[in-house]
């Protein structure tokens, strides 16, 4: 986490939407670091996990954390929303290595993991997981909930939601983020997101699996 601050701190120019940025920082160190099994040497290894970033309109943390771990060099970052950036204010994953969507679409990412996990399904992967990050307000996007009722009435047990939940939906849930998801048959974690520990343990579970991480 230490090698991730100083980097985010290169990443200058308009559009930055620091508060969406800051608030997935620790979700996705804990991701990088402790969770996915991805390889930036292999980064189209069928056996990698899947993490989709759907709250996508604000990545610079998400670039900072695929820099220090050696997706691209760091140097790339201070180009950050530039004409002939690669790091564009929505990730590309035809541009940028270890990015397996282009996302920023609030509603998207979503049914595109629902989506991802039965194609891995289909193609006798058990292994892959698919991990989506969301925000708490792209939640009040109808195609989220479209996406939850199917997996879980299917029981997509490879497919884990992070929400982060920063307060900042327009509706809200009654009993909260994690019950709407328990509705559809899911199970889930309300954890702090700024607490490495409490994330790793709450990921741990198979799915469909929600953590509600609030920052």
């Amino acid at each position: 986490m230490d090698a991730v601050r100083p980097l985010l701190a290169t990443l200058t120019g308009d559009e930055k939407h620091e508060p969406s940025a800051f608030s997935t920082l620790d979700v996705l160190w804990v991701l990088y670091d402790r969770v996915l099994r991805v390889d930036p040497a292999r980064p189209g290894d069928p056996e990698r996990d899947r993490f989709l970033l759907s709250k996508g309109h604000g990545p610079q943390a998400y670039y900072a954390v695929l820099a220090a771990k050696g997706f691209f060099p760091v140097e790339t970052l201070a180009g950050f929303g530039g004409f002939d950036s690669r790091l564009g204010h929505h990730p590309d994953g035809n541009l940028l290595r270890g990015v397996e969507i282009a996302s920023g679409s609030l509603g998207h990412g979503l049914p595109i993991a629902v989506g991802m996990a039965l194609a891995l399904y289909a193609k006798g992967r058990e292994r892959p997981r698919v991990i989506c990050l969301v925000g708490d307000g792209e939640l009040d996007e109808g195609s989220n909930w479209e996406a939850i009722q199917l997996a879980g009435r299917l029981g997509l047990r490879r497919l884990t939601v992070v929400a982060i939940d920063n307060h900042s939906s327009t509706y809200g849930w009654p009993g909260g983020i994690a019950a709407r998801f328990e509705l559809e048959r899911w199970t889930s974690a309300v954890v702090d997101g700024r607490d490495h520990d409490q994330i790793e343990a709450a990921l741990a579970a198979t799915g469909p699996h929600v953590v509600v991480a609030q920052v």
